[in-house]
């Protein structure tokens, strides 16, 4: 496989002159085989998380942006490789139903009402199952402080929101899972959630990678704000 230097650099401002520092990569880390630039998963020592998405791209100037159009369009030449979130259109207006024009008046003769002894009897209101999430993710657990941890892991990385998290699984191939977390103390202090993404959709049972490691500050990491996504709404340890 040959290995070639790629170099991101950001739009230039109308002066000409370049508005965030060049920043290079290497488009053949990006690729499933290398779990898409983090080749060892956040519960393990030496984790660096393998891209960020976000509109803060000077706070992590070692790894891709993803959502700098630059860096985009490298990652486009290798369709197999990481590639950005598409940007999802915006929601239609509202549509605003005209009221119905006031009935014309017309004159109204008082009848005389008969009671009836007779009863009816109404069947019971049927419940209707809930209607999936709009945006087609089940939550399974949420604000626990423990990370799910599993062989079916394919990536993570650094996002703004979770919203952000869920558009980053929509963009990985396989992607069917989605924790994000806070890992406080980790990922060099970033304030950013820390996203990990897996094949297969987990509950709260495998959720136990739970931080206790030293980091480079000399701190112990924790995690908190732990929330657990699934695309298809059955998780790992239902029956099949």
């Amino acid at each position: 496989m040959q290995f070639t230097s790629l170099f991101v650099a950001t739009a230039i401002a109308v002066s000409g002159v370049l508005s965030t520092p060049t920043t290079s990569f290497d488009i053949n880390f990006y690729l499933p085989s290398n779990h898409y630039g983090s080749p060892i998963a956040p519960w393990n020592h030496g984790a660096k998380p393998g891209w960020y998405y976000g509109s803060n791209p000077k706070a992590h100037p070692g790894i891709p942006c993803l959502g700098e159009p630059s860096t985009c369009k490298i990652l486009s030449s290798n369709p197999y490789g990481l590639q950005c979130p598409k940007k999802k259109p915006p929601p239609p207006p509202p549509h605003h139903t005209p009221p119905p024009p006031p009935p014309p008046p017309h004159h109204t003769t008082k009848t005389k009402s008969i009671p009836t002894t007779s009863k009816t009897s109404s069947a019971p209101p049927t419940q209707s199952p809930p209607p999936p999430p709009p945006n087609g993710y089940f939550p399974t657990f949420s604000n626990i402080t423990c990370a799910t941890q599993a062989d079916d892991f394919l990536t993570f990385g650094l996002v703004d929101t979770e919203a952000d998290c869920l558009a980053m699984c929509d963009s990985v191939m396989g992607c069917n899972f989605v924790n994000a977390y806070h890992d406080v103390n980790g990922k060099d202090g970033s304030p950013q959630l820390t996203c990990s993404l897996f094949s297969k959709c987990h509950d709260a049972s495998t959720a136990d990678n739970c931080g206790g490691q030293s980091q480079p500050s000399g701190l112990l990491d924790f995690i908190i704000d732990s929330d657990g996504f699934c695309r298809n709404g059955f998780t790992d340890s239902d029956p099949k």
